[in-house]
């Protein structure tokens, strides 16, 4: 937008810019829910034309203005050009490394395209037309050494006054495709971190249904755009965004440098001696531009410092705090052997219907379970206790979408149900969830966990093994006033929609006769427990420093971790439970 005050009148081009700027930053945040699949087959060939409009006015200004230019390809005039200015070409460092700032984009959008595309075109594309651009600009000012002290941003003057607009619109266009690139990084940046408990809990959709790392996160979005405009407001210059983009960029090329001696040693086993080599070459011509960019941190430099700073507190806040709590549910749960041993003493009351405890933990019993029956001894006949996990994967096929075992001695009726969805299923609503999960525990019954009809799986507590979701006829049937069985598919498909019919139909599952199981009546418990109906139990945990701890860790646990999970988003089950069959839990961690 820079490019506004050589087509219009300086008067005008102060209360042009800033607002035109932060109208398209306002448009390109609103069009992001939409994913980048419905805008992302524009990119390419804005990205291309405007590579090949600047590479064609730089081979202009070769040809027209000093055709020698081709010379300062040479690394010498470098050299030469350090040695005489000294200081001063020390200084001017920070501003030539803005002319790479913006390809790392390319690289930062790995989510829609592949490494060996984006090798291709930035060796046989956007580094020769780079070069040419600059060698433009450059014997462009050999010929006029005062241009940019009329003018704020060089580049425009460079450009044949016919054709300014139409290379204007080409490179907001062009901003726009590497504003979006950066964004989306951003998204698949936060999703990464949340995942590694380093971030807190964010709403994350997934824009396509081909590509996992192409997602759209509602907070960080709007977030991004608040921070967008008010450093865009608050700088209102773009040499000053410029020295922010500057340090930005650096800063991250130093800690790849680092982090990739790191995958040298550790990933590709490579001599540590090649490590420092890397290190030492690379870091040592990074850390030079460093230097230069942070001699520029009052004049906007600061911008990327502070906020790096304040995302490394909140991140740092939020790691700690979840580690602390899995630590406790680690170091906390019991054996289910051991909590049913305190019955006699504690008189335990078994509950008519089933009950769904969630639980993030795939083995054991958690903490706030052993708190809830030690303080209130009763639970329901049948306990599930239900554990929901999100994978890496479009879809997860219905015959596997449940992993099902016992929890401790059959006879007590308690079960671990673990539910697996990719990013794209669609859950279900809680009458079709609560069928398909006590179908999942009546054909762990049924088969029992030694049958060679399912694929078992090894856990802690006992085997589990995967089973479908309910679409099997014979374990269902309709129950109304004809009291008629069920006797295919298509019967089943139309109880799913029974809340539409006039006659409320009820629907159970029938006992099935199989004379080589002996299930001690778990089967029939299993269908009187479902027809009291269903109990589901979520824990809501609160941590607490311990008495005794400093200051500093009161401050991280009991403010900070707290404020920041009251005010993060809770798990998608906890949203989707019904209101008028839940039972929450609380429990206070002392950590």
């Amino acid at each position: 937008m820079s490019g506004l005050e050589l087509s219009i009148s300086k008067e005008h081009h102060r209360y042009v810019e800033v607002p035109a700027t932060c109208l398209i930053l306002t448009g390109l945040f609103a069009l992001q829910h939409y994913g980048t699949h419905r805008v992302g087959f524009l990119f390419a060939p804005i990205v291309i034309t405007w590579l090949l409009c600047i590479s064609s006015i730089g081979i202009y200004n070769i040809y027209y203005w000093n055709p020698h230019v081709y010379q300062a390809l040479s690394p010498y005039y470098a050299f030469q050009f350090l040695r005489k200015t000294q200081t001063g070409g020390w200084m001017a460092l920070g501003g030539i490394l803005l002319c790479i700032t913006g390809s790392e984009a390319m690289f930062a959008d790995l989510g829609h395209f592949s490494q060996l595309s984006i090798k291709i075109a930035f060796t046989s594309v956007v580094y020769p037309c780079l070069i040419l651009a600059y060698m433009g600009q450059a014997a462009y000012f050999s010929r006029h050494h005062d241009i940019e002290q009329e003018y704020q941003f060089g580049f425009y003057a460079s450009v044949p006054e016919k054709l300014r607009w139409p290379v204007l619109v080409i490179a907001i266009l062009a901003a726009v495709a590497g504003s979006q690139a950066v964004i989306t990084a951003t998204f698949s940046i936060i999703k990464q971190c949340s995942a590694l408990s380093c971030f807190p809990t964010v709403k994350v959709v997934h824009t396509s249904s081909k590509i996992h790392g192409q997602v759209y996160i509602p907070e960080i979005n709007w977030l991004l755009m608040f921070l967008c405009l008010a450093v865009t407001i608050g700088l209102r210059d773009t040499k000053l965004m410029g020295n922010a983009t500057g340090l930005a960029v650096i800063s991250v090329m130093l800690v790849t440098t680092c982090l990739m001696s790191l995958v040298i040693v550790l990933c590709w086993h490579w001599n540590a001696l090649f490590a420092l080599g890397f290190v030492l070459l690379f870091g040592t011509i990074e850390a030079l531009f460093f230097s230069a960019s942070v001699v520029k941190f009052f004049e906007g430099a600061w911008v990327p410092i502070a906020l790096a700073f304040v995302f490394i507190t909140i991140m740092y806040i939020w790691h700690y705090g979840t580690l602390k709590k899995y630590e406790f549910d680690v170091q906390n749960k019991v054996s289910i052997n051991w909590l049913l041993s305190l019955g006699p003493s504690l008189g335990f009351v078994r509950v008519r219907g089933i009950g769904l405890f969630h639980t993030e933990l795939v083995s054991g019993i958690p903490a706030i379970f052993s708190h809830f029956v030690t303080n209130l001894p009763a639970f329901h006949q049948v306990l599930v206790f239900l554990c929901i996990k999100h994978v890496p994967l479009p879809h997860v096929r219905p015959e596997e979408r449940f992993l099902v075992g016992h929890v401790g001695p059959r006879g007590n009726r308690i079960y671990r149900c673990v539910v697996r969805y990719g990013y794209c299923d669609v859950h279900k609503d809680d009458v079709e969830f609560e069928k398909d999960v006590v179908f999942s525990i009546a054909e762990l019954i049924r088969k029992g966990t030694t049958s060679n009809e399912a694929e078992v799986v090894e856990k802690d507590d006992d085997k589990m093994i995967v089973v479908g979701t309910c679409t099997n006829p014979s374990f269902i049937s309709e129950h109304n006033h004809n009291d008629h069985d069920v006797k295919d598919v298509k019967n089943v498909k139309e109880l799913k929609s029974h809340k539409v019919n006039q006659q409320k139909k009820r629907v159970k599952f029938v006992l099935p006769k199989s004379p080589k199981i002996d299930d001690n009546g778990a089967m029939e418990e299993l269908m009187e427990a479902r027809e009291a109906g269903v109990t589901y139990i979520v824990g809501q945990s609160y941590m607490r420093a311990k008495q005794g701890s400093n200051m500093l860790k009161k401050l991280v646990i009991s403010l900070g971790y707290e404020f920041l999970r009251r005010n993060s988003r809770a798990p998608s089950y906890v949203l989707n439970v019904p209101h008028a069959s839940t039972l929450e839990v609380g429990i206070q961690y002392q950590v």
